[in-house]
């Protein structure tokens, strides 16, 4: 049964609302979407490159392809409450371990009401939750780099945009229109937050104090919540500007940038618009692999790009300091 759900405030609560990022609420939808087998026209730029370092390392009939179903709940203890504005992935990985196995199980077996039945894995880990959790940890680590850590910088130019469009708006119009803004099943009346079209209740007395607002991109239409006592609740949502995530960049000013960094480490900024290995980037660019590690080795040593490991290559990235004097150039 579908019912509207009210979430009380207290001056408390309302004083203790806060925006937060979190690696690990894009890491359940994001696995979700590769996994569907159905294209995403927003994301499929992203999927088509992902999927198959994700096939070849296994993690498709893995833990998460067991823990994370097509449809349906995921469990809570794999999006703990963010303990800062930001928390690296390692930091939630950290949660995750330190989880108390009466909550795994007790999710575990919210999960097999949902499901029916849990896969082998799962009935390790409801078995022995202090010994699995590494197991699993261990596989999002792995998830992390071959999935989104190449991808960071992008996405967390987006999640940040949304974060500062917000905190304006509550600025110059308070949290009221900040919440009615927030989606359309989202509404602030009468000093309480009103969420249509969910299946459950959403009390105070089964959510912390406060509330934790987790923009994200891949997180589809629809809202997440996460309610787990002592923790504030977690109301995440689908951030803005995410139908441009994957659009190529406009062109940047190419010798305007070369004149400060070389012609060779500017074209590697330039075709690194999606992540490469160095046999790719040699190839795509005409220079020697060896030319390309060294450059590559310069490029990281001054923060412009990131290593990632996936299989027996590494995946370089822009960062976000690269973005920013990719997009300085071109103005």
């Amino acid at each position: 049964m579908v019912v509207l759900a009210a979430l009380a405030f207290s001056a408390r609560d309302l004083a203790q609302v806060r925006f937060a990022l979190s690696p690990m609420w894009e890491i359940a939808p994001s696995f979700r979407l590769l996994t569907s087998g159905t294209p995403h026209p927003v994301h499929r730029p992203w999927a088509d490159q992902v999927w198959p370092r994700v096939v070849a390392a296994g993690l498709d009939r893995g833990w998460l392809a067991e823990l994370i179903p097509p449809t349906g709940y995921v469990p809570d203890f794999l999006n703990p409450a963010p303990a800062g504005p930001a928390p690296t992935p390692a930091a939630e990985q950290d949660a995750i371990l330190a989880s108390p196995a009466d909550r795994v199980r007790q999710d575990l077996d919210h999960l097999a009401r949902h499901q029916g039945t849990l896969g082998p894995r799962l009935r390790t880990l409801h078995a022995d939750p202090q010994t699995r959790l590494a197991k699993v940890t261990e596989e999002i680590g792995t998830y992390w780099e071959l999935a989104l850590a190449p991808y960071w910088a992008r996405i967390r130019e987006v999640l940040d945009a949304d974060i500062f469009y917000r905190a304006r708006m509550v600025a110059e119009h308070g949290a009221g229109h900040l919440f009615n803004d927030l989606h359309t099943s989202v509404s602030w009346d009468d000093n309480g937050l009103r969420l249509a079209r969910r299946k459950q209740p959403l009390t105070r007395e089964t959510a912390g104090t406060g509330l934790l607002l987790i923009p994200s991109v891949f997180t589809g239409p629809g809202l997440r919540t996460r309610t787990t006592l002592p923790d504030p609740p977690q109301l995440v949502y689908p951030a803005r500007g995410v139908g441009s995530l994957w659009t190529p960049r406009p062109g940047t000013q190419t010798s305007t940038l070369a004149a400060v960094l070389g012609r060779s480490r500017t074209l590697l900024l330039t075709e690194l618009e999606t992540p490469a290995s160095t046999t790719q980037l040699a190839h795509r660019t005409g220079l020697s692999p060896a030319g390309v590690s060294q450059y590559l080795t310069a490029l990281r040593n001054a923060g412009l790009v990131s290593a990632h490991r996936a299989g027996r290559s590494v995946l370089y990235a822009r960062t976000t300091a690269a973005e920013t004097l990719l997009q300085a150039a071109s103005a």
